[in-house]
């Protein structure tokens, strides 16, 4: 095992990094937590897979755990599936010191970690991830919620976990689209601060769809380092840690207007980073012109789309992007490139960027 640290002073917490762990986290979890029992949130597909060397490890160390399994789905990710959730936890008698596990990707670690954050004022969190863009990016930095109708993640909170528990054998049972998935993320932290690690996944990207350890070990290890550093230097994102956003603006207007079933989460951030880009080109802000072509080299490589939907109207990309949680004072927080590893976060008008959208 490799530990990374988040450190936020007292609520720090330890990102435990290993091949084939999922059935050594009972009795770490009961050292950090003396709880004798727990709730794990899973889905179907993932706790079929993992659940089982799960449960025996927690019953090993003497936690009995409570399941609840929600639809695979970002559609799932709402307050209809969080009020089943509270209704379980009443019904097992979960009590205040009783963690809850959340056992999945990025839509099972953010809904489990609201409702962990929201039962009782708060309840502890762990984290199980076990996709790519949960290992990488989502179950780390305490961003949890869920989706309501107008946009993405409108409503939710900063809730850290009390454990991330990574085992890189997960990703092993993935498909080749879930790689690809958190390999955007991984991407993004390249654009945004790191130019050597850029060049490092133009040259090894095929390697983690090869299942190579030692070259999923470091992406993710990477990734969790980059996000570790962003976070404990602005955790409620109200300066630095809003770089972690780029590609993400447009994202999540492409996930919303297409209600989650066309694009899956890396994809639409995939989409979203190179439109910052033309439009970082068009303002003048980018000095590196052929940073555009190299990233949708890399993301192509990669096998994600990076083409910008014909069809979308201006009138309802303006409305998601309204409701942006970036959003200050009428204007939008946009995180555009200036060059590989450096970035700057422009403020600009729901008329500055009307203006742009054809440039997508």
């Amino acid at each position: 095992m490799e530990t990374l640290l988040v450190d936020l002073g007292e609520r720090s917490y330890p990102i435990e990094l290993g091949w084939d762990t999922i059935g050594s986290l009972g009795p770490y979890l009961r050292s950090l937590i003396p709880a004798k029992s727990c709730t794990v949130i899973s889905n179907e597909e993932i706790f079929n897979l993992y659940g089982a060397p799960l449960l025996e490890s927690l019953e090993k160390a003497g936690i009995s755990a409570n399941i609840f399994l929600i639809p695979d789905g970002e559609q799932a990710k709402n307050l209809q599936t969080a009020a089943k959730a509270y209704d379980a936890l009443v019904a097992n008698d979960m009590e205040r010191n009783s963690p809850i596990i959340a056992l999945g990707g990025g839509v099972v670690g953010d809904l489990a970690g609201f409702v962990a954050a929201t039962y009782m004022r708060g309840v502890p969190f762990v984290q199980v991830p076990t996709t790519l863009l949960a290992q990488v990016d989502s179950s780390v930095g305490g961003k949890v919620g869920v989706n309501h109708r107008a946009g993405k993640n409108l409503v939710g909170c900063f809730y850290q976990p009390r454990l991330v528990w990574i085992d890189l054998k997960t990703l092993s049972s993935l498909p080749v689209r879930e790689l690809s998935v958190g390999m955007a993320e991984i991407v993004k932290y390249g654009v945004i601060q790191d130019q050597d690690f850029f060049c490092y996944l133009e040259e090894n990207s095929q390697k983690v769809f090869d299942f190579d350890p030692s070259t999923l070990a470091k992406v993710v290890r990477h990734g969790c380092q980059a996000k570790a550093m962003l976070v404990a230097r602005d955790e409620k994102e109200v300066g630095i840690r809003a770089l972690l956003n780029y590609g993400h603006t447009f994202g999540h207007v492409l996930e919303t207007l297409t209600d989650y079933d066309t694009y899956r989460h890396g994809e639409a951030v995939a989409i979203g980073m190179i439109a910052a880009t033309k439009i970082a080109l068009e303002l003048g802000v980018c000095k590196d012109k052929g940073i555009l072509g190299r990233q949708l080299d890399l993301l192509s490589q990669i096998g994600l789309p990076t083409q910008w939907p014909k069809g979308l109207p201006k009138e309802r990309i303006l409305e998601v992007i309204k409701l942006d949680k970036k959003a200050r004072s009428g204007a939008i927080r946009m995180v555009l490139p200036i060059k590989l590893g450096e970035m700057t976060v422009k403020r600009m008008s729901l008329e500055d960027i009307e203006k742009l959208i054809d440039y997508l």
